[in-house]
């Protein structure tokens, strides 16, 4: 799946020489937590979201400081901290490097830079202009509509058993030794040794995965790694 097959369209955008009061009034109306922000051509120059405007002078809010980091603060700091808390400005309190991305990028792509910049949105833009959103709460979406249907004419026992082998048997993880794959009515039995706990849960991730299983009882057994197992 890409972006533009899950994004929100119609984002809700402002401008950067609004207000912070205006930025606070749409992110408190609209109840989102972050906002594009755009120049008079709609191209993305930064973001502004409630982290950038909960320190300010007016509420009292402003980062308190001890004696010696206030010693220590050069002149240019204090400057920027001053600008960011009393600025009525959009374009004095946003964040100026947004990541963006264009509407055929993957969504493996765009969790990946979530993760890396440890952000919980990423605007979309073709040709600068933002033309969508990505959230996280996008990403969930896309997950729940590829939860499996429901098989009206599940596979028989002997099938599933054969299959549940394939989808274990692919992996490197797989044990050497001894296992054994039961299926009854489709509830899928694991026995057997394995090296760890991680590769038992992997066995019986990878057989709840396997279309028309209903249930999987894991009976498998770790083995320490300093056990040697004749086979």
């Amino acid at each position: 799946m890409r972006a533009k097959d899950v994004m929100t369209t119609g984002v809700v955008s402002v401008m950067a020489d609004a207000t912070v009061f205006d930025a606070a009034e749409i992110l408190t109306s609209e109840h989102i937590s972050a906002l594009p922000v755009v120049d008079d051509k709609g191209k993305v120059v930064g973001i502004v979201s409630e982290a950038d405007l909960i320190r300010r002078a007016e509420i009292g809010t402003t980062p308190h400081k001890s004696w010696l980091h206030r010693w220590l603060d050069d002149d240019v700091t204090k400057a920027a901290e001053y600008v960011r808390s009393h600025s009525r400005r959009v374009r004095d309190v946003m964040t100026k490097t947004v990541v963006t991305v264009d509407e055929d990028a993957a969504l493996g792509e765009i969790a990946a830079l979530m993760a890396k910049h440890g952000i919980k949105r990423v605007p979309v833009v073709q040709d600068d202009i933002l033309v969508g959103i990505v959230s996280r709460a996008n990403l969930l979406q896309a997950l729940m509509s590829r939860e499996p249907a429901v098989d009206v004419s599940p596979p028989s026992d002997r099938q599933l058993r054969r299959d549940v082998a394939e989808a274990v048997s692919k992996h490197g993880w797989s044990s050497a030794w001894p296992t054994n794959i039961v299926v009854s009515a489709g509830v899928v039995h694991l026995w057997g040794f394995v090296q760890s706990e991680a590769v038992r849960n992997a066995y019986r991730v990878a057989a709840e995965n396997v279309p028309g299983v209903k249930s999987v009882k894991n009976h498998m057994r770790t083995i320490p790694p300093s056990v040697n197992m004749g086979v």
